[in-house]
Formats: C-alpha cells, structure tokens, sequence
C-alpha cells in the first residue's frame, strides 16, 4: 500500500505546482481550474444509476421476505446479494464523482457496477430455478407489462432531498413488480430491470471511451493548459512569431536528422501548423 498512496500524494502535489504556477491572479484560477478539470458527478441524471437505485431498494426487500435464519444460516446469501447491489449502486456514484479527474478510473468503476449487476442477477436466477420456476421470456405478457412502465428521467435539482423525492416516486411506479410480494414476480421483474440497467451503463462505458479517444484526458487538459500558460508567457517575452501563420512560437529541441540536440522555434499551432524558424541567442 505504501507505494500506490506515495504516488497518489506525489500526483497531487504534482498537481498542486502546476496550478500555482499557472496562476498569476484568483480570477484566473478559476478559469484554468475550470478548463482542467471535467464534469463530474452527474450520476442523479442518469437512467442506469435510477434503476439501480430501484434494484438496491427491491433487493433489499427480496432478501428480508425470502431468506431467513432457516435457508440461509449463516447470512452469505443475503449478505451477497444485498452487497452486490449496494457494490451497483455505490461504484456509479464513485465513478461519476471521478470523471473529471480520471476518465479511466471513471470507466472501471462502471465496469465494476456493471459486472455486480450482473452477479446479482446470477442469484435472482438461480433462486427461480432452484424453485422450479423458469424465469420469463422477453416477450411473455408480464415482461412486456413490466416494460410498458418508464423510469422518468430526473432534470431537478442535484440535491439529496429532490432526488430522494424522486427516487421514492419512482419505486411506487414500480412496486408491484418489483417489490411484489409473490417472490417469482419479484425476482423475474428484477431480472428484467438489471438487464436494463446493464445496458444503459454498456452505452455510457462506450461513450465516455470515445470521448476519451477523441479528447484525451486529465493528463492531457493538464499538459495543454500548462503549454498555453507559457505560450503566453513566451509572447511577453519577445519570442518570434511563425512566419506562415504569425502565432508565437515555442522553443524546442531536435530529436533527430542533422540538428539532432539542437534548440529551434516551432510554431505553437502545431501540427496544423508546421512553421520553423533557427534558434540563436537573441531568439532570431
């Protein structure tokens, strides 16, 4: 644990050095804060984290009314299924409020709230078979009623007692299915549920690696921010301007070919723009 938590606290001093440096006043602070870190923690406006939270609550009543101390001695079953919903519900929550640090991070925490989902529907099968039930075909009459209901998707406030308000709402809508007292309805219903949800979070995962694949992420809004700051600090200081485009230009060092080790001005519009100019002293 010592190294993974050495280098967490490097980053974040890392982190801390480029924002003082990159800082000449508050107001502008709080613009490059802005622009280096993403949005983050939306997850009330999601549909996935709204049937999830109904799977958790319906879960939670599934177990209190189908297992006891005489089917499941010793808890595991109960202490399973209530913790892979929870892990569902708990892991959206995280990774949402990591997105605009680490869209990584923010994609393995679905990916994890995904796979729960669907360990617990494992449970929710193999409690209707090992009942002598077949769980419900996708177009069976009480799948389609299930389906025929819609989760509204949540535009209020971002607060705990509007989305509670809401939460609440939504599990009346949905509470002879989902918490219905015959347990063969309630586990089919859920099944059907976590497949929704399981798709939904599918959607977002490729979206948020797309967008990634497109825009890069906070390493990158870090190295670019870090790069305009002295781009701008370079134009005060009287460096030559690109002679295609006129944008300042940026002192850099060859890697290879003849001038290999040798310091050159590049055009800060690179690599739309590929303007060049030779290095001296006296910056011409």
């Amino acid at each position: 644990m010592v190294q993974p938590v050495s280098r967490l606290m490097s980053c974040i001093h890392c982190f801390a050095s480029l924002v003082s440096c990159l800082t000449p006043s508050p107001k502008h602070k709080v613009l490059l804060m802005t622009e280096i870190i993403g949005a983050y923690g939306g997850y009330r406006r999601t549909m996935s984290f709204g049937f999830t939270c109904l799977i958790y609550h319906a879960t939670e009543i599934f177990c209190q009314r189908n297992y006891s101390y005489q089917n499941d001695a010793l808890g595991k079953t109960v202490g399973q299924m209530i913790g892979a919903a929870r892990s569902a519900r708990q892991n959206i929550v995280e990774g949402s409020s990591r997105a605009g640090t680490s869209k990584e991070t923010e994609l393995r925490l679905y990916d994890v709230a995904k796979g729960s989902l669907e360990e617990l529907a494992g449970d929710y099968e193999a409690f209707l078979v090992g009942h002598g039930e077949i769980p419900w075909a996708e177009n069976s009459p009480q799948a389609l009623a299930l389906l025929s209901l819609t989760l509204d998707r949540y535009t209020g406030p971002l607060t705990r007692h509007d989305y509670g308000e809401y939460i609440v709402k939504m599990r009346n809508r949905f509470t002879s299915f989902l918490e219905a007292e015959n347990p063969v309805v309630a586990a089919n219903s859920i099944l059907i549920v976590i497949d929704q949800a399981c798709k939904l979070l599918h959607r977002q995962m490729a979206g948020i690696a797309e967008t990634f694949r497109e825009e890069g992420g906070f390493s990158e809004r870090m190295s670019k921010a870090r790069l305009e700051i002295r781009d701008t600090q370079a134009v005060s200081q009287g460096v030559p301007n690109c002679p295609k485009c006129g944008k300042p230009m940026r002192k850099m060092v060859a890697h290879k070919g003849r001038n290999a080790g040798n310091p050159f001005w590049s055009c800060t519009g690179y690599p739309v723009c590929n303007g060049t100019r030779n290095f001296t002293k006296e910056g011409n």
